[in-house]
């Protein structure tokens, strides 16, 4: 077996709801044909909704054929904690699994992403992986807002970047564009000239730029509850043991609270009883992949309205809501999801 050596890797970072899976599965599809790529994601919540997703678009769990994806997940937190130990641990097992053709880590949208960017340019893997570009998507209208712009981890976002994205262009005004440019002039004179996109359609030649390497500190942080590497490190999670309807999940850091929820898959839902129920919620950030009546589906909601795209497979279905930890209402979620059943 070769040796696996300079590896594309990119990082592809973000605040929450700023479109990085999305831009993800736009990448995988139109990836180069025949080659073999793997994606790295970590999620705030201990769900896993976008492994999820990822997996339900052609993933794979063995290697060997050209042309496969690969995916594996840190849930439940930022995945650079604890000296990077569950970062390097799944990092390494996916790269053997894979031997991928290039490789794209996905960090939380509330991780810190100079810490994932020192570990996979340090000597463990100084060798294996090529960093290549790494790209931040910011929604320019958050740009006014002061809970964004005074965030520490939305700056370091910003500070590691190779290429600062604008991803939902599309509805962002030409003030909106002109206030992040100029924010990254004032602040970041090195992340250069805003990209504008919308749906998520990075180009693939933005990915084989190369890293400049802009010096951030990582310095240590507060993992925020449970540290990090107590977390188990899965693809996807197991469905509810037998006798248990489903599984609950909270987990709470940096003003931010996440509560999840995975079913069986013998639990289906009312199609129209979870649009309506989702169309009405306000202050929370969700994603889902539900068995329904009508079919396998995914539905997304990043303050820009209710999104839905059927899948071709789910083992189980899973939420998650991410909001402010103040948020009121939060406890009411669970009986309004469960209202939503048809079985289970």
């Amino acid at each position: 077996m070769s040796e696996l050596r300079a590896i594309p890797t990119n990082v592809i970072t973000g605040f929450l709801g700023v479109g990085k899976t999305t831009a993800i599965l736009h990448l995988l599809k139109n990836r180069p044909q025949g080659e073999r790529w793997a994606v790295l994601v970590n999620e705030f919540g201990k769900v896993g909704i976008d492994g999820a997703l990822l997996n339900s678009h052609g993933s794979k769990t063995e290697a060997g054929e050209a042309g496969e994806i690969f995916v594996r997940e840190v849930p439940g937190g930022c995945m650079c904690c604890t000296n990077g130990l569950p970062m390097q641990v799944a990092l390494n097992q996916l790269i053997m699994k894979a031997r991928p053709d290039r490789l794209l880590i996905e960090p939380t949208g509330l991780g810190h992403p100079a810490e994932i960017i020192e570990v996979i340019t340090g000597p463990h893997y100084r060798q294996v992986l090529a960093l290549q570009a790494v790209i931040t998507l910011v929604d320019a209208r958050t740009i006014h807002d002061s809970r964004y712009t005074g965030s520490d981890t939305f700056n370091q976002q910003i500070e590691v970047a190779d290429m600062v994205v604008a991803s939902k262009a599309d509805l962002a005004s030409f003030e909106d564009i002109t206030a992040l440019q100029h924010y990254l002039d004032e602040q970041y004179a090195q992340a250069g000239t805003v990209h504008m996109i919308t749906n998520g359609q990075l180009d693939q030649d933005w990915l084989k730029q190369p890293h400049k390497g802009a010096a951030v500190a990582a310095g240590e942080h507060d993992a925020g509850g449970e540290s990090a590497h107590q977390h188990a490190i899965v693809d996807t999670l197991q469905p509810p043991p037998e006798g248990r309807e489903f599984l609950r999940f909270d987990n709470a850091k940096d003003g931010f609270r996440s509560l999840g929820w995975v079913f069986g898959p013998d639990t289906v839902f009312d199609q129209d009883a979870l649009v309506v129920w989702l169309s009405g919620l306000d202050g929370v950030r969700f994603k889902g992949v539900f068995i329904t009546n009508d079919g396998i589906f995914a539905y997304n909601f990043a303050g820009d309205g209710l999104s839905r795209f059927e899948v071709d497979e789910a083992v189980d279905s899973r939420v998650e809501f991410i909001a402010e930890a103040e948020t009121s209402g939060l406890e009411t979620l669970e009986p309004q999801l469960l209202a939503c059943r048809l079985t289970g």
